[in-house]
């Protein structure tokens, strides 16, 4: 089937507007991957619930992974039709890891990953379905309750599933929500909310399969956090999040931030610092290096020479945030790898900025600019002969965040033009734009456009060398 691409603004997903459950007729194919490690018992009652859902059997496949257990995990009697097992290669470990393995075996439209020790009610799946049909970029969020382990079957629980009573085998009162809903409900279903995708928890979240494969899945390498940072590389490539809490399920036992929450946190705050430069609060050490920088500047550097690019490049890299990267703009590959003349032509200047550059992690080679800056947050795009002031992209940060413009269009006296982009607004442009169409048109309906004079981002004197 075609979904549409509604132009939805930032996070407000009102423009979806989902059918009643039980009021639809599904379409879509949908794999369900469920992550474990050991856990019979709780993984008997997630498949219990599982089978007792009214989105179509047809349409559903389930695939559980082992991801280690010893003994292995077994197929219980009670579960979906098609259900099935796989084991994890064993060369790395975590739900992430597990979960791609999983997504690698399937091949649903959309992506379902529940943990392996829910109870899902009876509209679980069919409530987070909906909202796939409607369009292909939204990550659709379920909810949750923790509860204390309760004495019963598989059967018990599916028994309780099938009859809209999940209330008799638990007392729902002494559930405890998960710390999302609060935020969910006072972001008015995160249509408010700045950062959506601190939402995602990985214990119901669904998307399409596309959009999964776009940003390379989970970090395989990642065993506490991966949730939150695919949610970031989600948004960065322009998703919407959408939670919905008539998707209801409890969770059989507490979580770990619940029983230990300093140490919770403790455990992920340095994965997150690395992968999420949004997260200001954790990369307080300036002396640091960063694996994803806060702003990618790119510089078109051909035909300039090599002081104006060292210039440009120092100045970039020495201002008041010191998580920048730099990505230099020229035609590297038609240079010579072979026998050449060494103090000549062809292009000099080019290899000499390419030797000087050929082994500073914090800058990079392209022959193009590349379509987005994704997993950065930000990306300057200009003149290689304006160098930056060292307010400069702070300022850019600063005009762009009052009211989360996508992008600043910024003119120089000379009518040269630079732009200072949010990453999350590029990606959504280019998921929405029609063929031809100008990134900026999406991106002002999106997230919004400011054209602004170079003089408010850069001193007097550097504007006057860039006119003359």
């Amino acid at each position: 089937m075609t979904v549409s691409r509604p132009r939805i603004r930032h996070n407000d997903h009102s423009p979806l507007e989902p059918p009643d459950l039980g009021k639809w007729k599904p379409q879509l194919t949908v794999s369900v991957v469920v992550p474990a490690h050991g856990g019979q018992f709780p993984l008997d009652l997630t498949l219990a619930a599982l089978s007792a859902q009214t989105y179509p059997a047809g349409l559903t496949e389930v695939v559980i992974v082992d991801d280690g257990s010893d003994p292995p995990l077994r197929m219980p009697a009670i579960r979906p039709e098609n259900t099935r097992m796989i084991r994890a290669d064993p060369s790395r470990w975590g739900s992430g890891h597990a979960v791609n393995e999983g997504v690698r075996a399937s091949d649903g439209t959309v992506v379902q990953r529940f943990d392996a020790d829910m109870i899902m009610f009876r509209g679980h799946l069919e409530a987070l379905m909906r909202w796939h049909h409607l369009t292909d970029y939204v990550v659709a969020i379920g909810g949750k309750h923790f509860i204390d382990e309760p004495p019963v079957t598989a059967e018990d629980v599916r028994h309780a599933v099938l009859n809209d009573a999940v209330g008799d085998i638990t007392d729902l009162s002494q559930a405890i929500p998960h710390s999302t809903e609060r935020v969910i409900i006072n972001s008015h279903g995160l249509r408010r909310n700045k950062e959506p995708y601190h939402a995602l928890t990985g214990a119901t979240v669904s998307l399409h399969r596309s959009l999964f494969d776009a940003v390379g899945g989970f970090d395989p390498d990642a065993i506490r956090g991966q949730d939150t940072e695919l949610g970031y590389r989600l948004a960065q490539n322009g998703a919407v999040f959408v939670p919905d809490l008539e998707a209801r399920a409890v969770h059989v036992g507490r979580s770990t931030q619940l029983r230990d929450p300093t140490t919770t946190i403790r455990v992920v705050a340095p994965y997150l610092a690395h992968r999420i430069p949004l997260r200001r609060d954790l990369r307080a050490h300036r002396g640091r290096g960063w694996l994803v920088p806060y702003v990618d500047v790119v510089l078109l550097v051909g035909g300039a020479s090599e002081d104006e690019v060292h210039a440009a490049v120092e100045t970039a890299l020495s201002g008041t945030l010191p998580d920048v990267s730099v990505t230099l703009v020229a035609p590297w590959s038609t240079l010579p790898h072979g026998r050449h003349s060494t103090l000549g032509a062809p292009e000099f200047e080019l290899r000499m900025i390419r030797e000087g550059y050929r082994h500073d992690p914090r800058v990079r080679l392209a022959d193009e600019v590349p379509p987005t800056a994704a997993p950065v947050p930000f990306r300057y795009v200009g003149p290689v002969d304006v160098p930056l002031e060292a307010t400069s992209l702070e300022s850019m940060i600063t005009e762009l965040s009052g009211e989360r413009l996508g992008l600043l269009e910024i003119a120089f006296p000379d009518g040269r033009a630079a732009r200072f982009e949010r990453t999350e607004a590029v990606g959504r442009a280019l998921l929405l734009a029609a063929p031809g169409e100008s990134q900026a048109d999406v991106v002002r309906e999106t997230h919004g456009v400011r054209q602004a004079p170079a003089a408010s981002f850069w001193p007097s004197h550097a504007l006057a060398s860039a006119s003359t």
